[in-house]
């Protein structure tokens, strides 16, 4: 039904994704996750935009695990054996992304379930005695969806139940629609036609 879609629409959605469920080798241990459903069924349906946001904060390949830390509501990203904090690199890293992402046109995400950092729910937040573990959201995760607040969102697993897989392509080729509408708005396209500079 969505390849029909797609063609009738002329529409290919631009979905981030963490580039491990493509079966980049960016995990801290050099592995990957690559995940067959989605790089494969959804693959076959949008154009993805890869993102290791760990990788893109400087930490190498393999690398010391991180974990969240505090409190569920606002934690702390730190390096699990050092305690080096790395909340602030990955909010402005999370922030500056959500902008690039915005002016490319994002219709979608699929984030890494239970990684400190693309996690949408039940990552573990370790206590700040050190012990008990509550659940949070991934640090990435959590600044990128507060500056882009309606793009569709889900994590891999979720996607393997095919009502929400669906739902969440319906919602990923709307915004796409949407998208392609506003770029052929009249309206737009004299905007833009202002501002390119005249030829000397």
């Amino acid at each position: 039904m969505q390849k029909i879609e797609t063609q009738k629409h002329g529409v290919r959605p631009r979905v981030g994704i963490s580039a491990c469920l493509l079966g980049d080798r960016v995990r801290y241990d050099g592995g990957h996750k690559r995940d067959p459903v989605v790089a494969g069924t959804l693959g076959a349906l949008v154009e993805w935009v890869p993102v290791c946001p760990e990788v893109e904060i400087g930490l190498g390949v393999p690398r010391r695990p991180i974990r969240l830390s505090g409190s569920p509501r606002v934690p702390r990203l730190v390096v699990a054996e050092t305690g080096e904090d790395l909340t602030g690199r990955m909010r402005r890293f999370a922030e500056d992304k959500a902008a690039d992402l915005l002016r490319l046109g994002l219709d979608g995400y699929v984030f890494k379930s239970r990684s400190p950092s693309c996690g949408l729910i039940g990552v573990p937040v370790q206590g700040r005695s050190g012990s008990g573990r509550r659940l949070g959201r991934g640090l990435y995760a959590s600044t990128l969806l507060d500056r882009l607040p309606t793009l569709p969102a889900e994590e891999e697993g979720r996607l393997h139940d095919p009502a929400m897989r669906k739902r969440f392509l319906e919602r990923v080729f709307a915004a796409a629609r949407g998208r392609r509408r506003l770029r052929r708005s009249p309206r737009i396209r004299s905007a833009r036609a202002r501002r390119r500079p005249r030829p000397t």
